[in-house]
């Protein structure tokens, strides 16, 4: 929180990234951790189920993405109102500690009950402390630039995540599918609780603050009156939550299909954690640029397009057959992704209260990250009955079915500007 002291020092709160930068720097750190977590098993782990635990079933291996997408949806849930009920910081430093084991778990466990239990554990880390990191961001900026704060967050995230699935291809190539890809999860878990524990500060009289400059009257409403209006009473956050069901029942099918598919073709672990690495790292880099978009150019055109981009990249990956082919659809996939990714998130912010903004968006990440599971089952299933590149191109028609949806269902919506504030 970056803040000037009065005579009697008492610091004075102040919205927006300016302003609050040092503190906002250090959250996106914190993410970039975060994401190395999840990218400790973009490349590695699928390939360690058939070749070091000899799993014949695509279905048996990605039942790790199924444990994972589930427990972090339902993390998502409790995690916004934890987090106003017993503040920001707190439930991030939780999530870290949750998170500390499974990198030891995923180099040294002795079955595959092991891999599936990490998967457990990083789900509530994942649903924590991502969560902490991007309500914090959307906390310290203020209404005026969420598309840029949320597009800067994910940007570390997912940079992180593609660079760690390169990085673990390519120690696994040389060492090993294990334990020593996953020496990199033991330093990130490491770094983000001590930075959690020792820098970040609580946002909480940012929330404060928003709310008394909000033009409306604070709503008082339940949580399960919160949940069935960002699930489907409200036509925009109804629009954002399928979308981000199905933008990440895409990743889930790509996290845990793609490494067999490309492997089916011979590529080696090296070069598949290329084309694994490609997609995060263009999504992260790409939401630099989005984000900020979003708030000047409005949600709508952008998450409509990049589903469509999404579903392009998709259907190029299921009917094409070489290294460069999947590199330009790990491309548009990526891009896809980051016109969606954090543009969703601001819409959320944009059609919730300050109030009861962090438990609508932890709604909105319940749904949208229960469409790991849902894609990784699904994807596995029709990849044993039909092949994966089928399971490939029904995904991707209903990507571009969703993107159809949104363009119906949501309406155009641009957040005002906000005059700067502060309080002391």
């Amino acid at each position: 929180m970056s803040a000037r002291s009065t005579a009697a020092g008492s610091p004075i709160v102040r919205l927006g990234l300016r302003e609050n930068w040092p503190q906002f720097a250090l959250l996106i750190a914190t993410n970039a951790f975060v994401g190395g977590m999840v990218g400790l098993e973009r490349t590695v782990v699928p390939l360690l189920g058939a070749s070091e635990f000899r799993i014949a079933s695509t279905t048996v291996i990605v039942s790790f993405i199924v444990t994972f997408g589930v427990v972090k949806a339902i993390s998502n849930l409790v995690s916004g109102h934890l987090a106003d009920a017993f503040g920001r910081k707190h439930m991030l430093v939780f999530g870290w500690l949750v998170g500390l084991p499974v990198p030891f778990m995923l180099a040294w466990g002795p079955s595959w009950g092991w891999v599936v239990a990490a998967n457990a554990l990083l789900g509530i880390n994942q649903g924590f402390a991502w969560s902490m990191t991007v309500i914090m961001k959307v906390d310290l900026v203020g209404p005026k630039s969420r598309g840029l704060a949320v597009g800067l967050n994910e940007f570390a995230g997912y940079l992180s995540v593609g660079v760690t699935a390169f990085l673990t291809g390519y120690i696994a190539e040389h060492y090993g599918l294990r334990p020593a890809p996953f020496y990199l999860g033991i330093a990130f878990a490491a770094l983000g609780l001590g930075f959690s524990v020792l820098l970040v500060r609580d946002t909480g009289r940012h929330v404060g603050l928003e709310i008394s400059r909000h033009a409306e009257t604070p709503e008082r409403m339940s949580f399960g009156q919160i949940f069935q209006r960002a699930s489907f009473g409200d036509r925009n956050l109804f629009a954002a939550s399928q979308a981000g069901l199905v933008n990440n029942l895409n990743d889930g099918m790509s996290w845990g299909i793609f490494p067999l598919f490309f492997a089916g073709f011979g590529l080696g672990v090296e070069r598949i954690g290329i084309l694994k690495a490609i997609y995060p790292a263009v999504w992260g880099v790409c939401q630099t640029v989005t984000g900020p978009l979003s708030d000047r150019w409005g949600r709508k055109g952008l998450i409509v397009a990049g589903m469509w981009v999404q579903a392009s990249g998709l259907l190029l990956t299921a009917v094409t057959h070489s290294f460069g082919w999947w590199s330009l659809a790990s491309v548009l996939l990526g891009l896809g992704t980051a016109m969606v990714y954090p543009t969703l998130i601001a819409s959320v912010s944009d059609a919730s209260h300050p109030s009861w903004r962090a438990r609508s968006l932890s709604v909105y990440r319940f749904w949208r990250d229960l469409g790991y599971a849902i894609g990784a089952l699904s994807a596995g299933i029709m990849t044993d009955v039909f092949g994966a590149a089928s399971a490939i191109a029904v995904i991707s028609a209903l990507t571009f079915l969703s993107g159809a949806l949104v363009a119906v269902v949501m309406s155009a919506h641009r957040p005002p500007p906000q005059q700067p504030s502060s309080v002391r």
